[in-house]
């Protein structure tokens, strides 16, 4: 690459990504203080729908939640110990391993480290079963808490590139299943349901995501003025408040501050010699593989299929990935809308925005987003995570690098595990990491900027 000088500069929007996401979890922790409702699910849960009981609801998202145990590497541990003496397998998903753990120490934790001793009971569970974990993530959690109503709603990830028939079937299937479950919500909680509310938190939901994928987009710039570290703290508030109003001021916030870096030449890291992209969750203990590669080689994560998928994305004719519109860059108004059909117009945004959804079920769809993130963001590497810790994103990773590497796409693999510290070898994979990039003629920086 070659490189030109540009300025770095702290970004401004970061203590407020940590104040949010303090406020978020301590609103779930102190819910039943302020005579509110709180539930737990999974990131993908429609939680525009729960909205509807009120404003005094707070959730809290089990994904999130077990990557923020495994960040606090000691705490991940204890909560990975727990799961292996009550015999819960060791090949189950991590991030649910590290959620029942917690569950068994009784203790939960917050971003910023605090333990506090006794688990918040959840009123209720509301999720999809999108992988095989996601329902019994809550069924057995509700076991070990007690006695906790769960619904979950079961998707079909069709892609409609494949059968516009069945994807329309699909959103018609699960439209049924969330109707039925606003009623069963009005049960257990004793609660009316606000269409206007709904209506409000869907619309800051597509909002939210739209948002995030502009913002990503704009890291197809070089130099790019975001890494991948610091997006995996901007990316969490649409895997556990899209709903909120914060979230799209936010993330408005963040979009207005990038677009200000690349109109003065703001870059993320300097200097920017190498470009990569990766496939799925990183190894959150281990962080610092990252650091590593910027420091040493000026090798940057544009971003990832992770990253980038909790944004909602559509697919130009050429296959570029493009944000998606708002309801109202759309002319969407679900007030005008029958209940049941704002409820179908609103799945069928989120799940159509979700492409990374599909991959759950082939190989083949992860192949060519990958491709395509590879080609759009202009990388010059892709890395594999072989993470242990998910059977769902790690589907078909070795068919994966056998596809790229036809296509000359240098491929960096290496095993981890998302949820768990002890399924990761820094030292060893730092030897490896530098193998590789001298292999595809990456320079240290201290042999000088070409």
């Amino acid at each position: 690459m070659t490189q030109q000088k540009y300025r770095l500069e702290p970004l401004k929007t970061w203590t407020k990504a940590k104040e949010l996401r303090r406020e978020y979890y301590r609103n779930f922790l102190e819910a039943k203080e302020k005579g509110g409702i709180r539930y737990a699910g999974g990131t993908v849960a429609f939680h525009a729908v729960v909205a509807g009981l009120g404003r005094d609801v707070y959730n809290l998202t089990g994904e999130p939640y077990g990557a923020t145990c495994a960040f606090m590497e000691p705490f991940g541990i204890a909560a990975q110990e727990a799961c292996d003496k009550a015999g819960i397998p060791r090949d189950l998903c991590a991030y649910m391993r590290n959620y029942w753990g917690s569950i068994l120490l009784d203790k939960f934790i917050l971003t910023d480290g605090k333990v506090i001793s006794g688990w918040p009971k959840p009123d209720f569970f509301f999720t999809i079963h999108m992988c095989c974990s996601h329902a019994k993530w809550y069924q057995f959690a509700g076991e070990l808490e007690g006695s906790v109503p769960l619904y979950a709603v079961d998707l079909m990830l069709i892609d409609p590139r494949d059968d516009k028939e069945r994807f329309q079937c699909s959103i018609d299937y699960a439209t049924q299943q969330v109707s039925e479950g606003i009623e069963w919500m009005k049960k257990v909680t004793g609660r009316e349901w606000s269409f206007d509310l709904f209506c409000e938190a869907a619309e800051n939901e597509i909002a939210s995501r739209s948002l995030w994928s502009k913002i990503c987009a704009y890291n197809q710039a070089v130099p790019a003025p975001l890494e991948e570290k610091s997006m995996f703290s901007f990316y969490v508030f649409n895997t556990i408040c899209p709903h909120w109003k914060t979230s799209v001021d936010f993330y408005r916030e963040l979009k207005d501050e990038i677009e200000d870096r690349l109109d003065r030449g703001i870059g993320a890291i300097y200097p920017e010699k190498f470009r990569f992209v990766n496939d799925c969750q990183p190894p959150w203990a281990f962080l610092k593989i990252f650091r590593f590669l910027e420091e040493e080689f000026g090798a940057l994560s544009v971003g990832s299929l992770y990253s980038l998928g909790f944004g909602s994305w559509r697919l130009g004719e050429d296959g570029a990935l493009l944000p998606a519109k708002t309801f109202a860059e759309q002319g969407i108004d679900l007030r005008a809308m029958k209940r049941e059909d704002a409820v179908r117009t609103y799945l069928e945004q989120v799940i159509k925005g979700f492409n990374g959804g599909p991959v759950f079920q082939t190989s083949r769809i992860k192949v060519e987003l990958m491709k395509q993130l590879y080609k759009q963001w202009k990388a010059q590497a892709m890395i594999i995570h072989l993470n242990r810790g998910c059977e769902g994103l790690s589907l078909g990773q070795m068919q994966d690098k056998l596809e790229l590497t036809k296509e000359d796409i240098p491929v960096f693999t290496y095993e981890g595990n998302m949820g768990d510290p002890r399924d990761f070898d820094l030292p060893r994979i730092k030897d490896k990491l530098e193998t590789f990039m001298e292999n595809v003629g990456a320079t240290r920086i201290s042999q000088g900027v070409t």
